[in-house]
């Protein structure tokens, strides 16, 4: 049974974040909310809770998980940046955002896409999300809280709670946080393509 914890969504209470983190650690899934929508996540390390997301989601390996991670320095340590794709992120991290990126060395290959050899990454705008991850010191691997069938990402904790009650260990409720998931750009060619257009703006792209 998951548990439920009710944390506000400007000033999210640290006792409930380390309390959050622990839950991580120990193999647990959350759902957590973001600048887009709600997402999954669970600790980068963790095969069986990446599998456990992806039956979730029902998503095979060439599905991009996207790495949520505190700012810019760390999307830089996990993926091959050049300075145009350096100065792109500058400009629209954090945000929500999604950007699909060569990964390097320090990603296991499990997360990267078996082909490309790409992630997704992004910098959340979400005082929970980023609470978290600087509780938790390090990523979490992620995905958009939309399940099967689902025209629309799961937005409310007693909702999220009914679907997936058995599967995930922990809800951080943070009330309604939007239903619009993150536009996704990938910066792997000559020029951003648009790959999911979501919350996030075009214009910074010239995709508009």
């Amino acid at each position: 049974m998951a548990r439920v914890v009710n944390i506000h969504p400007d000033s999210p209470q640290q006792r409930l974040l380390v309390q959050a983190a622990g839950f991580i650690r120990d193999g647990g899934i959350v759902a957590l909310p973001t600048d887009s929508c709600y997402a999954l996540g669970c600790r980068l390390g963790d095969k069986e809770a990446m599998d456990r997301v992806r039956l979730i989601r029902q998503m095979d390996e060439r599905h991009h998980l996207t790495l949520m991670v505190r700012d810019l320095s760390e999307i830089a340590h996990f993926a091959r940046v050049d300075n145009a794709q350096y100065r792109l992120l500058k400009a629209t991290t954090p945000g929500s955002y999604t950007f699909i990126l060569e990964g390097t060395k320090e990603l296991p290959r499990r997360v990267l896409h078996p082909k490309r050899k790409t992630i997704g990454l992004r910098v959340p705008n979400h005082p929970v999300a980023l609470g978290l991850l600087a509780e938790l010191n390090e990523p979490l691997l992620t995905t958009t809280l939309q399940l099967p069938g689902d025209d629309e990402p799961l937005t409310e904790g007693w909702e999220i709670q009914d679907r997936l009650d058995d599967q995930i260990e922990l809800i951080l409720d943070a009330g309604h946080c939007g239903t619009e998931p993150t536009t996704i750009i990938d910066l792997t060619g000559s020029t951003p393509e648009l790959i999911r257009a979501g919350r996030g703006s075009l214009a910074p792209f010239g995709l508009d």
